[in-house]
């Protein structure tokens, strides 16, 4: 799908008319057999982001990133040469998961020279290489290079790790991304590396928490303290900036004033006292010229971006930091929830306490947000609504679920083309 402008007068939605315009049905966030074919349809085929390189600062830096979506866990490492590589965490003698600590379900990380079972005591390299057998003569004609372990494709894209699980990735990392998300090519990720994480299991479809971050149309419902008092009026109208579609993903920019010309009711005491807050510190430090692909709709004033890269992954970008979303499905109507606030260190406590103050406000409104998730998937499992009508402004949840819709649909037609 291409990318439009909005003109003076007329509506989002006219410039995709493949969306259509009537109301959807959530079934895709409801069903069990549904989230049975995304499993194969999109979590073992779509490029996944693991992470990022700074979790791989040298040689032997390693971290597993548990797939429930997928059935699997994977181990990312950097390997002798600096290249980032992906495995299945699984050993290749009787299938024993290779690396754990004291829970085999939970992620783990850290620095090794080599990877050991800790069943058998099979080891192998940081290539993945089988290295050693114990009693390697008791077996039958064994030749070690037949029994790596089990390679994942993986790419890096601005220092994100993605992975994609499939026999032979349809398209390139690059390719897959498209020019709206390539277009933040030279953003300077890099630098924000002072990381606050939270991470919670959610009981909704996955698809249900994606949705709340597409459209601001709840906020002034659900989020009064952050809109204007005439906004908050009944028929005063709320909208995003830009809204832009790429493929498969999509974006969104608001406009931005900043926070010290707002009214003292706009936000809670804290942020005005410590000039931090929802949308981090007041007065970010300078990142240089901006790539082109940052507020693509030239929004002025601007102040925020959300790149969302499908399936699972947002990239909020405020002035001066950035914010990380990712959700992974652990069945029909539950998910994980992962949210990363990554700042530039900070250089003196104050900075510091801008940061902390951000990210437990950040905390605050996103439970907010999570609040309506039991009771949203409750009832659309209940079947009483069956279509829903989205506004203009819905337009991106719209486009999201036509492309997972989509993506089953391609995988469901498989069977018969073969």
């Amino acid at each position: 799908m291409g990318r439009w402008p909005k003109p003076a007068e007329g509506s989002w939605t006219e410039h995709y008319p493949g969306l259509g315009t009537e109301p959807i049905s959530f079934e895709d966030s409801t069903s069990p057999e549904f989230f049975e074919l995304e499993r194969e349809a999109i979590f073992k085929r779509a490029w996944l982001n693991v992470g990022r390189v700074e979790r791989l600062p040298r040689t032997g830096s390693y971290f597993t990133k548990e797939i429930q979506a997928a059935k699997t866990s994977v181990i990312i490492v950097r390997d002798t040469g600096g290249e980032v590589r992906a495995f299945h965490n699984i050993c290749r003698h009787r299938g024993n998961k290779l690396v754990w600590n004291d829970l085999p379900r939970e992620e783990t990380s850290g620095m090794c020279r080599q990877f050991t079972c800790k069943y058998h005591g099979w080891r192998y390299g940081l290539d993945g290489q089988l290295k050693f057998i114990q009693q390697e003569g008791e077996f039958f004609d064994l030749d070690k290079q037949d029994f790596g372990l089990v390679p994942v494709h993986c790419d890096v894209w601005a220092g994100f790790i993605f992975i994609n699980l499939a026999a032979e990735p349809e398209q390139s990392l690059r390719d897959f991304l498209g020019p709206m998300i390539t277009g933040l090519d030279g953003y300077p990720f890099d630098r924000m590396t002072e990381w606050y994480e939270f991470t919670a299991d959610n009981r909704s479809n996955w698809k249900i928490f994606a949705d709340a971050f597409q459209e601001y149309y709840h906020v002034p419902a659900l989020h009064p303290q952050q809109v204007p008092a005439e906004v908050r009026q009944p028929g005063a109208g709320f909208e995003c900036a830009h809204f832009q579609i790429d493929g498969p993903h999509r974006m969104t920019s608001s406009g931005g004033a900043r926070r010290w010309t707002l009214p003292p009711e706009y936000m809670y005491p804290i942020e005005r006292v410590t000039r931090s807050g929802l949308v981090g510190p007041w007065e970010s430090p300078e990142l240089g010229e901006m790539p082109p692909g940052l507020n693509p709709g030239r929004i002025d004033p601007w102040g925020i971006d959300n790149f969302q890269i499908f399936p699972n992954l947002e990239i909020l970008i405020y002035r001066g930091w950035y914010l990380l979303y990712r959700y992974w499905p652990t069945s029909h109507n539950t998910h994980r929830f992962e949210g990363m606030l990554c700042f530039q260190p900070a250089t003196t406590v104050h900075e510091r306490v801008e940061h902390e103050v951000a990210a437990v406000v950040f905390k605050d409104f996103a439970l907010q947000d999570a609040g309506m998730l039991t009771g949203t998937q409750t009832a659309l499992e209940s079947g009483i609504v069956t279509a829903s009508p989205l506004s203009d402004q819905e337009i991106l949840v719209r486009h999201f679920h036509k492309v997972v819709a989509d993506w089953v649909d391609d995988y469901r037609r498989e069977p018969a083309e073969v």
